[in-house]
């Protein structure tokens, strides 16, 4: 099976396995489906759960989109090629429960092609990161752990060094270097050389994708019942807020989305059904959001 058609099946099976399995543990609400077609060419499968009874907003989007290279990609992307193509899922689930973490993942392959459609780049990309409300140390050191597991089965370097480059990109560095979370994996550009060849990427970006469920579903089966109040609503909201400086001020994904014209909605559905921005709200010294910040200015090794 060519790499672009076995790649697809992969990321539309993931996203049925992903849905389902967050159908379950809600019990509740169900994920609605929307197809689209992207004028430029290509679409996809955008899939959003709200107001359940533990996931107050989700969505695993699936999208398989190909174009012109154009001006302002050249510019502000720096992409020198004629045609590209690109399919991934990309997925955010925010948790009604202050105590359950809201959860990132995403993994993509890239291909530019010249004028006589002639291959020129392909690479993949990905990771997954926690950002929790309240510091649960366990939880922390599962979620790195299940990653460290499959970064090994391939290469004992990987996790430390895709780990490191977690911490060093999901970073509102305006708050002078304040992370979204407490990170996880992030891999990017990762292309064949004379030690690894396209497969064996593909090969780790289908290990990581796997991972994701291990790794996130039992955090929400031990945390969705622990009972919280409004003074810990008010925090999710206000680290809410920050998640929302990071997505529309140095994502990437959210970035080339919105250059490529790509669909709005979906690009925009990462962002927390409620946040809140208070001027220069700081925690209580030594209280457990006091806790959860300083791991976020200060990262620290969980496996």
């Amino acid at each position: 099976m060519a790499i672009r058609e076995e790649w697809i099946n992969y990321v539309h099976e993931l996203q049925d396995r992903i849905c389902s399995s967050l159908e379950e543990i809600d019990g509740k609400a169900g994920f609605s489906e929307d197809i689209w077609q992207r004028p430029e060419g290509g679409g996809g499968r955008s899939r959003v759960i709200a107001e359940g009874d533990v996931f107050e907003k989700a969505g695993v989007n699936t999208s398989v989109v190909f174009g012109d290279v154009t001006a302002a990609m050249r510019e502000q992307l720096k992409m020198d090629g004629s045609q590209w193509f690109a399919c991934g899922l990309s997925l955010v689930i925010h948790p009604r429960n202050p105590f359950v973490p809201t959860v990132h993942c995403n993994y993509r392959m890239f291909e530019l092609f010249n004028a006589e459609q002639k291959l020129l780049d392909r690479w993949f990309g990905g990771g997954a990161d926690l950002t929790p409300y309240y510091l649960r140390e366990e939880d922390a050191s599962h979620f790195h752990g299940v990653y460290k597991k499959a970064c090994d089965e391939f290469d004992p370097s990987f996790y430390q060094r895709f780990k490191v480059d977690c911490d060093n990109y999901f970073v509102n560095r305006h708050r002078n270097g304040e992370r979204r979370g407490i990170g996880g994996i992030f891999y990017d550009y990762q292309r064949p050389s004379e030690e690894q060849d396209i497969r064996f990427w593909m090969g780790f970006s289908k290990k990581c994708g796997n991972a994701f469920l291990p790794s996130y579903i039992p955090i929400v089966k031990k945390r969705k019942d622990e009972q919280y109040g409004e003074d810990q609503r008010r925090w999710q909201e206000i680290r809410r807020g920050r998640y929302v400086e990071f997505n529309l001020v140095y994502d990437r994904g959210t970035i080339f989305g919105l250059k490529t014209n790509g669909r709005t909605e979906s690009i925009l559905m990462s962002l927390p059904p409620t946040a809140r921005f208070e001027y220069n709200y700081q925690p209580a010294e030594g209280s457990a959001e006091d806790q959860l910040q300083h791991v976020c200015l200060h990262p620290r090794e969980w496996v």
